[in-house]
C-alpha cells in the first residue's frame, strides 16, 4: 500500500502515515479513485494538537480490522483543518446542520462528488465499525436514498453559509452587545458562559475598545474579571507563560492543554490593551510572558511561528504540566515545596487527575525574588519531563495575528526584541508564502505548501503589517498591506459585485482541480476561535484606509462590517472581531501624524501610543516621507516636532507639546 502521507507538509497528516488505513490527501485523484471504484469517500478532519483526534487514531485508525473495513468500502481522505480551513468550513457546516453541533475529529461520509450523506465527530471503535458496515450496505442497496439525503444536506449547508443581508452596526448595536455580554458573564469565575469555557479574546478586545471610546465601567469590569481569573487560573501556564486552548471547567482550573498560536497572539494584545487602560501590573506581566512564550516556544528557525503545542505528551493529556505536593517537595525541598504547593493550589487530592494538580497563582507571592527562584527551579525540572509535540507548520493567518501582537506589546511595554521578532516573521511570510502575488496558507521547515491562502490569511497578515507600519514608521509595511488587500478584494469579494463588502472564505476562481472539489463556496461572518475572513478583512481595510487616507477603503470596510452586522445582533459572543472593528469605526478614523525626530517627537509618540481610542492610527517620520500619505504636507512647526490630529480626514491645527496632544486625543462625546 502506498504511504501517501509520509511526505505531506502537515504534521497532522504525517502522524497518520503509518496507519494501515490507505489514506489519501484531499485531491482530485482521491475523488477520481472513488468514482472509479464506485465507493463513498470517508473524510476525516482534525489537527495535530487535538486530543480526541489522537484518541480516535489509537482506537480505530491504527487497528487492522478497522483499516480493512475502511479500505474495502471507502476511499479514505485525511485533512488537516488548519491547512485546509475551506474544506473544514464546508463539512463542519454540514455536520452542524445535521447534528446540531460540531468538533474534531470530524468524520464525514461523502459521495464521489463530494456531497455529504453522514456527518459526525469522534466515534468509539465499535460505533465506528457499525457506521462503516451500515454505510457500505446503504451504498450498495439504497443509493437513491443516500443521494436524496446528500442533496438535502447540501441545501441546508448552502442556506447556512450564505451571506446575510447587510445590517449596519450602530452605537445602539455595540451598547446592546455590552449589555448582553454582561448577562452572559459568569459573576463568580469571570468569562462568559459555562464549562467548557473559552478565553473569548476577541470579545474582550471589543469590550476594551468600547471602554476606550465611551469610558464604560461595565465593559472594563467584564474585561478585568475575565482577564484576572484566566491569568490566575490553570488555563495559564504559571511557569512558562502562554494560555491553553480552553478550560474544561467553569473556574479556569483544568485546561485542555493544547496551546495555540492564535489564542496567545489575540490574548497578548488584550492584556496589553488592559494595561494601557489601567496600568495593571498583572496585565503587563501576562502580556510580556505570553509574547515570550510565542517567541521562545513557538518560534521557528526560519523566523516564523509554529501553529501549536500538543494537548498530549506520550499519549497522556497534561503529563508535562501537572504536579503533586510530593513532586514539588522533590524539586524544592520540604519547606519551599510546601510553600509552593500552598501558593500554587496544589492540593492533597489534586485538582486534575491521579492526585495531581494544575498550577494556579491566585495571588502575587509575598516574596517576588523567592518566587522567581522557585519558578526557575520548577521550569528546569519540568524540562526533564517528556514534552508535548510541536505542530511546526507556519500558518499565514496566525502569524499575522502574532506579528500584530508582538509589534504592539513590544512597543507599549518596551520590548524591542518583540518588535524585531514581528518584523522577521513578516519578512518570512512575504518572502516565502507570497507566490506569484498570491498567498499560500502554510509552510514548514522553509518549504511552502500548495494550499492557497484564504480570506483570513490576507486580512490577518495585513493587520499585522499595518501594526508594524505604525510602530516602526517603515513605509514598506504599509505598501505590502495595501497590495495584499487589493488582491483580497479581487479574490474573495462577491464575484458579481452585487453585494459589496461580502467576502467569501475562498477565491472566486480556484487555481487548480483540488480547490474546485468543494461542492459550495464557504462564507462565514461569525468569529469563532479566530477572526472570520469577513471580519479580518473589514478590520484591515479600515486600518489601511485610515493610514493611507483612502476613503474608498474605509467605505468598503463599512460595507464589510455591515455584512457581519446580523451576527453581532444575534449573538455578540460570535462577533467579537466585528464589534471591535465597529468600535474603531465609531471612534475614527482618528489619524495622528507626528513629524520630526529626537526627544520631542518621541514624547509626542508616547502620548499617541497611550491613547485607548480604538480608531487611532499613527504615522511617525519626516515631513513628506515617501510612501506615508499621512506625513504628506505636514511640515515642522518653527523647526520643532509637531503632531497633526485628523478626525474623519478633517484635521486640526498642529500641536507641539505632549499636553496639547493629550488634550486633542481625548474622546469626543457621542
Amino acid at each position: 500500500m502506498p504511504n501517501r502521507l509520509a511526505q505531506a507538509l502537515s504534521p497532522y497528516l504525517r502522524q497518520h502515515a503509518d496507519n494501515p488505513v490507505d489514506w489519501w490527501e484531499w485531491s482530485e485523484a482521491a475523488f477520481a479513485e472513488a468514482r472509479h471504484r464506485d465507493v463513498p469517500v470517508l473524510l476525516s478532519v482534525g489537527y495535530a494538537a487535538c486530543h480526541w483526534c489522537h484518541v480516535m487514531a489509537h482506537e480505530s485508525f491504527e487497528k487492522d480490522d478497522v483499516a480493512a473495513a475502511i479500505n474495502a468500502g471507502f476511499v479514505a481522505v485525511k485533512v488537516d483543518r488548519e491547512e485546509r480551513p475551506d474544506v473544514d468550513a464546508v463539512y463542519m457546516a454540514a455536520t452542524v446542520a445535521l447534528t446540531g453541533s460540531g468538533g474534531w475529529p470530524m468524520t464525514v461520509l461523502l459521495t464521489p462528488e463530494g456531497e455529504p450523506f453522514w456527518c459526525g465527530t469522534y466515534l468509539p471503535r465499535e460505533q465506528f465499525l457499525g457506521l462503516l458496515d451500515a454505510a457500505s450496505s446503504a451504498w450498495a442497496d439504497r443509493r437513491g436514498a443516500i443521494q436524496a439525503s446528500s442533496a438535502q444536506i447540501m441545501a441546508a449547508v448552502r442556506s447556512q453559509i450564505a451571506p446575510t443581508a447587510p445590517e449596519p452596526i450602530t452605537r445602539h448595536t455595540v451598547a446592546d452587545a455590552v449589555t448582553r455580554l454582561g448577562r452572559a458573564a459568569d459573576p463568580v469565575n469571570g468569562g462568559f458562559g459555562r464549562a467548557p469555557k473559552f478565553p473569548a479574546a476577541m470579545v474582550l478586545e471589543f469590550l476594551l475598545r468600547h471602554h476606550g471610546r465611551t469610558g464604560s465601567p461595565e465593559a472594563l469590569g467584564l474585561v478585568e474579571e475575565a482577564c484576572t481569573a484566566m491569568a490566575r487560573g490553570g488555563i495559564y501556564d504559571q511557569l512558562a507563560g502562554g494560555f491553553a486552548r480552553y478550560a474544561v471547567d467553569a473556574a479556569w482550573v483544568v485546561p485542555h492543554f493544547e496551546k495555540m498560536l492564535y489564542d496567545n497572539a489575540l490574548l497578548a494584545r488584550v492584556y496589553a490593551h488592559w494595561w494601557r487602560a489601567t496600568g495593571s501590573p498583572l496585565a503587563a506581566r501576562i502580556a510580556i510572558e505570553t509574547c515570550e512564550f510565542i517567541v521562545g516556544e513557538l518560534g521557528t528557525a526560519q523566523g516564523g511561528f509554529a501553529a501549536a503545542l500538543d494537548a498530549d505528551t506520550d499519549g497522556v493529556e497534561g503529563l508535562t504540566y501537572v504536579w503533586s505536593r510530593a513532586d514539588l517537595v522533590e524539586v524544592l525541598g520540604d519547606e519551599d515545596g510546601d510553600r509552593a504547593a500552598d501558593l500554587l493550589t496544589v492540593t492533597p487530592e489534586g485538582t486534575f487527575e491521579h492526585g495531581r494538580s494544575t498550577l494556579q497563582l491566585q495571588g502575587d507571592p509575598d516574596d517576588p525574588s523567592w518566587w522567581a527562584g522557585v519558578r526557575t527551579r520548577l521550569l528546569a525540572a519540568r524540562a526533564t519531563r517528556p514534552q508535548p509535540a510541536r505542530d511546526d507548520k507556519v500558518v499565514t493567518s496566525w502569524n499575522g495575528l502574532a506579528i500584530a501582537a508582538l509589534a504592539e506589546v513590544g512597543t507599549l511595554l518596551g520590548r524591542a526584541d518583540f518588535v524585531a521578532a514581528a518584523a522577521a516573521a513578516a519578512d518570512l511570510i512575504l518572502d516565502l508564502h507570497l507566490v506569484d502575488g498570491r498567498l499560500r496558507r502554510v509552510s514548514r521547515d522553509g518549504s511552502v505548501g500548495t494550499a492557497q491562502g484564504c480570506a483570513d490569511d490576507y486580512g490577518n497578515l495585513a493587520e499585522g503589517l499595518l501594526t508594524l507600519a505604525q510602530v516602526t514608521g517603515e513605509a514598506r509595511w504599509l505598501l505590502a498591506a495595501g497590495t495584499l488587500l487589493d488582491t483580497a478584494v479581487t479574490l474573495f469579494g462577491d464575484a458579481g459585485n452585487e453585494a459589496p463588502g461580502t467576502f467569501y472564505d475562498t477565491p472566486a476562481i480556484a487555481d487548480n482541480a483540488d480547490e474546485r472539489l468543494l461542492p459550495t463556496r464557504p462564507h462565514s461572518s461569525a468569529d469563532n476561535a479566530e477572526p472570520s475572513g469577513q471580519s479580518s478583512l473589514a478590520m484591515a481595510l479600515l486600518g489601511f484606509g485610515a493610514l493611507a487616507g483612502s476613503t474608498s477603503h474605509v467605505e468598503l470596510a463599512d460595507a464589510a462590517l455591515a455584512v457581519a452586522g446580523a451576527v453581532a445582533e444575534r449573538d455578540p459572543r460570535f462577533a467579537g472581531w466585528t464589534l471591535a472593528g465597529a468600535e474603531a469605526r465609531l471612534a475614527g478614523p482618528l489619524q495622528v501624524a507626528i513629524v520630526g525626530t529626537g526627544a520631542d517627537a518621541e514624547a509626542l509618540r508616547q502620548v499617541a501610543l497611550a491613547s485607548p481610542s480604538p480608531g487611532l492610527v499613527l504615522a511617525v517620520g519626516q515631513p513628506d516621507a515617501p510612501g506615508v500619505p499621512l506625513l504628506a504636507g505636514r511640515p515642522l512647526v518653527d523647526g520643532a516636532a509637531a503632531a497633526y490630529v485628523c478626525r474623519g480626514f478633517v484635521c486640526d491645527r498642529p500641536v507641539t507639546t505632549p499636553a496639547d496632544l493629550a488634550a486633542a486625543l481625548r474622546p469626543v462625546a457621542g
